[in-house]
């Protein structure tokens, strides 16, 4: 009898679950597609593959109702021009690394990275809990666009040059391929910056159109083949501690999406803002071992060099604040929660990691 009333009370409570199911799950969405410019070619697996991985994991979220297709730089527009088609909406989204676009404002490089700023972790948290998301959030509306992170390099490497660089005076009359505001920065110091694309820059530095370039790190420089036309490798990347990529949408795209799709897209964004800087810490050692082995010619830039540069970044960024409101508006926040991070870190991880770099290799 027991057993029986056991049965009968469970089944009643299925029935009252299914009665009180979520709307969302009984009412069929639209089938949505969507096209992702990108600003990255095919043949990096890394960022161009986090792309894709990123449009994948949006159709699993949403059972295949929400499509998102990713196209390389080229397939649909160049790669320095998926800003302005997306905010035109000559597609609903794209994959960059805004610092590309401080051309248009200065300040789209604190969402990308910027120069002696912040490593990918303290990024993280200024972004998610320092206040950044709002600041960045309200900047990119005003070209009616929504940012997503869905990326970090990590620190990247200082470049790839055809001669030494053993002095500030070796800096003068360089012709090199530099994004974002560490081009203007380096100008102050004699630079000539250019701004070229992913698969542009091997044929100018065997051209001797340029004299050095700078990309990302070891795997993806091998990849595009950089060893071969220039010699000397160098460390560090100071113009970005961190590099940090994004998926911008349009904004009245992302408005007229369902909640669970808009869920799915930042979920995969999520996703994807942790797996890519695993994947270039993984993947960078192994890289780098191969390009010391074929024959590169490891570098640091000598100390009075990045003391230039360093000099030149204060500069830049305060003529940047007084020419610029919206530079202004984020740089003084932005500056406060650095300091405050930076005497966190210099104590937990920086003690921590000095002892352990300096120790002998584990046997």
């Amino acid at each position: 009898m027991k057993r029986r009333l056991f049965l009968a009370q469970m089944a009643a409570g299925a029935a009252a679950t299914v009665a009180a199911a979520p709307a969302l799950a009984q009412t069929p969405l639209p089938s949505i597609k969507w096209r992702m410019a990108t600003s990255w070619p095919k043949s990096l697996d890394t960022i161009y593959g986090s792309a894709a991985t990123m449009c994948q994991r949006i159709s699993q979220l949403t059972e295949g109702r929400f499509e998102v297709s990713p196209f390389a730089g080229g397939e649909i527009v160049g790669p320095a021009q998926v800003f302005d088609a997306t905010k035109n909406k000559t597609v609903e989204c794209c994959h960059t690394l805004t610092s590309f676009f401080t051309g248009k404002n200065p300040a789209f490089a604190f969402d990308g990275g910027i120069a002696f700023g912040m490593n990918a972790r303290q990024q993280n948290a200024w972004y998610f809990e320092g206040g950044g998301k709002a600041l960045i959030t309200e900047l990119f509306g005003k070209d009616n666009l929504v940012p997503f992170p869905c990326g970090n390099t990590g620190v990247q490497m200082g470049g790839w040059y055809r001669k030494e660089i053993k002095s500030v005076e070796d800096l003068k009359g360089l012709k090199m391929r530099i994004g974002g505001l560490g081009g203007t920065i380096l100008a102050k110091l004699g630079v000539v910056a250019q701004q070229i694309a992913a698969g542009d820059i091997y044929p100018s530095l065997e051209r001797g159109t340029i004299d050095a370039a700078e990309w990302i790190g070891p795997y993806d420089d091998e990849k595009l083949g950089f060893a071969k036309v220039a010699k000397y490798y160098y460390t560090p990347g100071w113009w970005e501690g961190s590099a940090q990529i994004t998926a911008l949408v349009n904004k009245e795209a992302w408005d007229s999406l369902p909640d669970l799709y808009k869920i799915a897209f930042e979920t995969a964004a999520s996703e994807q803002n942790m797996r890519m800087l695993a994947n270039y810490d993984a993947k960078n050692p192994e890289a780098l071992r191969r390009l010391l082995a074929a024959g590169v010619e490891l570098r640091a830039f000598p100390q009075p060099v990045m003391d230039a540069c360093y000099k030149a970044t204060l500069e830049t960024f305060d003529e940047l604040a007084a020419k610029s409101p919206e530079f202004k508006t984020i740089y003084g926040p932005w500056k406060a929660f650095l300091n405050e991070s930076n005497s966190w870190q210099r104590l937990s991880d920086y003690r921590l990691d000095s002892i352990r770099f300096a120790a002998p290799k584990w046997t």
